[in-house]
């Protein structure tokens, strides 16, 4: 069986800038929940958005659901399939009310409004959230957002999460929460975040990215996925 997702050798720079990428390779397979650690500045964001298309490297390949993908229209299936979670959810989130943000996605997949709504209900019982279904998301807390934003990726029956610091400004209690959310999913995950506490109750694996490329952490760290 073939990754998921896999990037060789990858290449990146942003313009009139050093490379951020030089090489970068990795691969994520099924069941994994695979933590991305790093300096601030390391290109774990920029990362995320190669994978997906927005970002193009200028070498190297990136692989997606067994096919290369390396023109736009391929990356159309990979964003429908890689459910990618934001680090702001502000960013994700823009219809007036929470039923409505969720059903975006099902309605852009061809769902009829009566299937989407079914789905909002489904998700937002997942999730714990059924409570939230009316109400007005520009209203709701930073932590709140986060847990709708995952709950729109969800609606999508996505194969695969992309995570970008997952637990920037949620409370202890919330962070909790999150964590038994992303242990109950059958996703695979990429989770980029600097939350050792958190990457070690979620991650089954780690890389850091320094310099440009992937590695392993260092074998003297007391536990892998606790690195910075």
């Amino acid at each position: 069986m073939s990754a998921l997702l896999e990037l060789q050798g990858v290449h990146f720079a942003y313009p009139q800038r050093p490379p951020v990428l030089r090489g970068a390779s990795f691969a994520l397979e099924h069941g994994e929940r695979l933590a991305i650690t790093g300096p601030n500045g390391a290109g774990k964001s920029t990362l995320l958005m190669v994978l997906v298309g927005v970002l193009r490297p200028y070498a190297g390949r990136v692989l997606a659901f067994g096919a290369e993908r390396r023109m736009e229209a391929d990356f159309h299936e990979v964003r429908r399939r890689a459910g990618f979670v934001f680090q702001d959810p502000d960013d994700q989130l823009f219809c007036p009310t929470v039923a409505e943000d969720v059903a975006f996605g099902p309605l852009n997949l061809g769902q009829s409004r009566a299937q989407a709504l079914a789905t909002v209900d489904l998700v937002l019982a997942q999730l714990g959230l059924s409570a939230f279904r009316d109400r007005v998301t520009h209203k709701l807390s930073g932590g709140e957002k986060r847990l709708v934003s995952l709950a729109g990726v969800l609606a999508m029956a996505p194969d695969v999460l992309l995570l970008d610091e997952p637990t920037n400004a949620l409370d202890e209690e919330t962070r909790g929460r999150l964590v038994q959310i992303l242990l109950g999913l059958p996703q695979a995950m990429i989770i980029v975040s600097h939350d050792p506490h958190f990457r070690r109750r979620v991650a089954t694996r780690a890389l850091r990215l320094r310099e440009g490329v992937l590695a392993a952490p260092a074998p003297s760290c007391p536990h892998a996925v606790s690195e910075a």
